[in-house]
């Protein structure tokens, strides 16, 4: 069973977006299996590492259309990314220094930061980017 499902509640409206919240959805997925698998800290440090990369790429591509069309929420919606990314860097390296482990309460919040800024923030620029004809 699925710890995140996807489901249309979650679409953006931006292909591309839904896209990539589909993949974040699956790397958080698989790190969740790995988690309640006790899969070693080699490859639970990829599957990390690749939601990481991921993230980040996707953050990029959502600035790069904001700023494209100036979208008026961009310093606050960049924000939040920023904030995300420092949170998951620092347990990264907490994680391979052998100082954190993988625990239900980071699950829960990566999923839930997720859901959170798929339904509110990014929910935000929906109709923005529907009006400027971006599919």
């Amino acid at each position: 069973m699925s710890f995140i499902v996807w489901t249309d509640g979650f679409s953006v409206g931006v292909g591309q977006f839904d896209s990539d919240h589909k993949k974040l959805i699956e790397y958080i997925n698989t790190l969740h299996m790995g988690m309640i698998s006790g899969h070693g800290m080699s490859e639970m440090s990829e599957i990390l590492d690749a939601l990481v990369d991921y993230t980040r790429f996707h953050f990029k591509r959502e600035a790069d259309l904001m700023e494209k069309f100036s979208y008026p929420d961009y310093e606050s919606h960049i924000s939040e990314h920023s904030v995300f990314i420092e949170k998951v860097n620092d347990f990264t390296a907490l994680y391979k220094n052998g100082k954190k482990a993988f625990t239900l309460e980071l699950m829960s919040f990566l999923r839930d930061w997720l859901m959170n800024h798929i339904k509110g923030t990014d929910m935000k620029y929906r109709d923005f980017f529907m009006a400027k004809g971006v599919e």
